[in-house]
């Protein structure tokens, strides 16, 4: 599967949250709302998720590898790295 078109979209202020991106893939399915976040240790990505009733959040899409988890973000920071 490869990561076939990104689209960064800022957030403006002085919060962690940097940008939101979105994802296609082989130019047949695509995943909104990866967070750009920045941690202690530089940026990260932060997964589509949403509330559940009990209040904690869960991930709604995700990578199941790590090494297809690393390939996404360092292409979305990569990309995000861009726009500066």
């Amino acid at each position: 599967m490869e990561i076939t078109d990104i689209q960064i979209k800022k957030v403006e202020g002085e919060g962690k949250l940097k940008a939101y991106a979105s994802l296609t893939f082989d130019d047949i399915f695509v995943v909104h709302n990866i967070r750009i976040v920045e941690g202690d240790k530089g940026l990260f990505i932060g997964m589509p998720s949403r509330k559940t009733k009990t209040g904690e959040f869960k991930d709604v899409a995700h990578p199941i590898k790590q090494e297809f988890r690393k390939k996404i973000e360092d292409s979305v920071i990569a990309a995000f790295n861009k726009m500066q």
